[in-house]
């Protein structure tokens, strides 16, 4: 099996730790917009990135695969051909045990005395069939929509599949 990034926090144990009013210091998501493009046409495909791993997906890396893909999206078909969305939101909390790491650092610290740790990030828990990304296109946009979610999943530390769904019922068969 290959190495993926972010192995330290790719995996989840135990209840996930979002509540918000006794946490001090949470940094922000780094996520700004969830939706972008024209939700108003009438797309004919809708195309998904699905993990197939249960997991935790951090904000820096739903960031940079939301960046990707619609830069990707947006110089391929232009700005308003296509409508982007992140389906998930980091709510859970990661926590760190900071060790000091230089020479008579074992007379300073700690060690694991208290080792709670203090938030660092935040990161979405998915599971396996769970959607991350989801673009709506025409059908002759399907090939850059599949290429831009593609290179996309490049970023999340969790192995995913690309779903195609029709919106639309076939006019051939309608005639």
């Amino acid at each position: 099996m290959p190495l993926r990034p972010a192995r330290c926090y790719t995996k989840f144990s135990g209840p996930p730790y979002t509540r918000r009013e006794y946490i001090p210091g949470i940094p922000p998501p780094k996520i700004s917009k969830f939706e972008m493009g024209d939700i108003h046409k009438d797309y004919d495909y809708e195309v998904s990135l699905v993990v197939e791993e249960a997991g935790q997906i951090r904000h820096n890396a739903l960031e940079a695969a939301r960046v990707i893909a619609l830069k990707r999206l947006s110089v391929k078909l232009g700005e308003n051909n296509f409508y982007l969305k992140v389906k998930v939101y980091p709510h859970h909390v990661i926590r760190e045990n900071k060790m000091l790491a230089f020479a008579g650092a074992d007379r300073l610290q700690e060690g694991m005395r208290l080792a709670f740790g203090k938030p660092i990030g935040t990161a979405a828990r998915v599971y396996p069939g769970q959607e991350i990304l989801v673009v709506r296109v025409f059908k002759d946009h399907l090939l850059v929509a599949k290429e831009s979610l593609k290179i996309a999943a490049s970023k999340l530390p969790l192995p995913t599949r690309i779903n195609i769904k029709p919106l639309k019922q076939n006019q051939s068969s309608a005639g």
